[in-house]
């Protein structure tokens, strides 16, 4: 006989280790243990997908054109600034036609310093063809995907950083074609308010106000909300160039909606990406405000602009809505300023994330947006559970009925493979989706088919009038080809499955693969120790 005593060591540990690993997937069992036991568990156990706890998917696609425009009117600034270190006069810097940069020169004998400050400073632009002081440069299409391609990455980065500041248990984020991303958010609890942190860009500008007092005197002090493009197709003709007219949304003591228009000039003096930190803060009258942090290149920059403009507003911008537009007493030494509005704590906290996490290289379209109620998915578990115990049961009793004892032995093996199973999946933090029980569901009929094969190898060899010992050996040894055979194929495709399947189809390969390893053991190992126990009392006849 065999040794068996290693075998049920290993058993025993596996189960033991199993039991221990699944205890924090039951949240109710944890909170009544003693916090002793409870600082000493594994992790957080199993955590339910977006189809069994209810959450939002959303769709996203990230105009990629409009990233292209924005990245090209940056260079058009520091093309600006270049000409005007290099005290080379110019009338103007203009994007057109998306991709292109006309540049109009005051003196065209300035040309050749504008080409080769074009060439050195900025080669990812082309000269495209020259009439006198007017010298017209196109993007490279290299450049051009580059800025695409980095566009994606960086949506998908501040997007994952964005949901993780909001705390979002277990989120998926994941790239789909070119310009696609899915965001699912399992259990989200407000999700108007986590779709808003999600979509907006957060482009955040300092700009000055336009006080020169070009438009008349019946410009409106306040709009009523809704009504903003009233007033912007009023003044159209009236704006001067270089400026723009933008909104700061306001609420009165009686909660009256409007907004107070501005006039400030186009070209921001700073932007977002030279912060280094957002925090809420709380004012005098307890009334929350966003306190930014510039880093040691925007302090500089911040202390300079405040110096060159005390006694004139400027206005802080975040995707073309004013939030302030406070004035300059005196010169802001320090690189620090604050953003202050009619914020409750939830939308001064959002803004801070926004800030951190950076803003949206363009701005997103939503191509779908599905929310899964709670209830839906309390009933898909109640339903996905009802049909894992209902077939659960039956497999049971058909191994009782068909195979006797050794049937009964087959249940253990397999209630052993449940049992491990929901061990691995607990102490791998899994997600477990509606496809995922789908996949431990044919998990148990695989381990039933495992131990049909060694049965009905057994009972040949018993046929054959072979001693039970025999028998039994020989019945394992002439299944197990065939066994590790069909598991391997399977899992293959499991493999593939996760390689390269995206969400519930990962937890479908995910419970499929751990369930065919775990298999594997249970019925080459654990039933053969059971049956190994037995035969030690040399028996004549074998209940199968």
């Amino acid at each position: 006989m065999k040794p068996v005593r290693g075998r049920i060591i290993l058993l025993v540990l596996m189960t033991l280790t199993s039991v221990i690993l699944s205890i924090p997937s039951w949240p109710d069992l944890v909170r009544q243990l003693p916090e002793g036991l409870q600082t000493m568990l594994p992790g957080r156990g199993i955590s339910l997908g977006l189809d069994l706890q209810g959450g939002i998917h959303l769709v996203l696609e990230v105009e990629e054109d409009r990233a292209v425009e924005i990245a090209v009117d940056r260079m058009a600034k520091a093309v600006q600034d270049a000409l005007t270190d290099q005290e080379i006069a110019f009338e103007s810097v203009k994007q057109q036609e998306r991709v292109q940069l006309h540049l109009v020169l005051s003196e065209e004998n300035r040309v050749e310093d504008v080409q080769q400050l074009m060439t050195d400073g900025f080669p990812a632009f082309l000269q495209d063809s020259q009439a006198g002081t007017t010298l017209i440069y196109a993007l490279r299409g290299t450049e051009v995907d580059r800025i695409k391609s980095s566009a994606m990455n960086q949506a998908l980065e501040t997007i994952r950083n964005r949901i993780d500041q909001f705390g979002v248990a277990e989120p998926l984020i994941q790239r789909q074609d070119r310009t696609q991303i899915v965001v699912q958010l399992p259990g989200i609890k407000d999700p108007q308010r986590a779709k808003a942190l999600i979509q907006e860009t957060a482009l955040l500008e300092f700009k000055m106000l336009d006080e020169s007092s070009t438009l008349p005197l019946e410009f409106p002090s306040q709009v009523i909300r809704g009504e903003e493009s009233t007033v912007l197709k009023k003044f159209a003709d009236q704006v001067p160039e270089g400026s723009e007219i933008l909104f700061e949304h306001v609420s009165d003591d009686q909660g009256n909606a409007y907004s107070i228009p501005y006039l400030v000039y186009e070209n921001a003096v700073l932007t977002g990406d030279v912060l280094q930190d957002a925090r809420v803060s709380i004012g005098d009258f307890n009334e929350p405000y966003v306190s930014v942090t510039f880093d040691s290149k925007g302090a500089q920059e911040f202390d300079r602009i405040t110096q060159a403009n005390v006694d004139k507003r400027m206005a802080i911008v975040l995707d073309q809505t004013v939030y302030s537009a406070p004035r300059i007493n005196e010169r802001i030494s320090g690189g620090r300023a604050q953003i202050t509005g009619s914020f409750t704590t939830d939308e001064a906290n959002d803004l801070s994330i926004v800030l951190r996490a950076g803003a949206l290289p363009a701005p997103m379209r939503t191509l779908q947006d599905l929310m899964v109620g709670p209830s839906l998915g309390q009933d898909s578990i109640d339903k996905g559970l009802r049909s894992m115990f209902i077939a659960g049961l039956l497999v049971l009793l058909f191994m009782v009925v068909y195979y006797r004892l050794s049937g009964a032995i087959a249940d253990f093996a397999l209630a052993l493979n449940l049992l491990c199973l929901l061990g691995a999946l607990s102490g791998l933090n899994a997600t477990l989706t509606l496809p995922g029980i789908a996949g431990i569901i044919l998990t148990i009929g695989m381990g039933v088919d495992s131990n049909v094969l060694i049965f009905e190898r057994i009972r040949e060899e018993l046929r054959q009038s072979r001693p039970v010992r025999l028998a039994v050996d020989g019945g394992y040894e002439k299944a197990l080809l065939t066994i590790v055979d069909s598991h391997v194929t399977t899992l293959i495709t499991g493999l593939a499955l996760f390689l390269f399947g995206t969400g519930p189809i990962k937890g479908f390969a995910v419970t499929l693969c751990l369930g065919i390893a775990i298999n594997l053991f249970t019925a080459l190992v654990g039933t053969k120790v059971i049956f190994d126990m037995i035969n030690r009392k040399r028996l004549n006849h074998l209940s199968i």
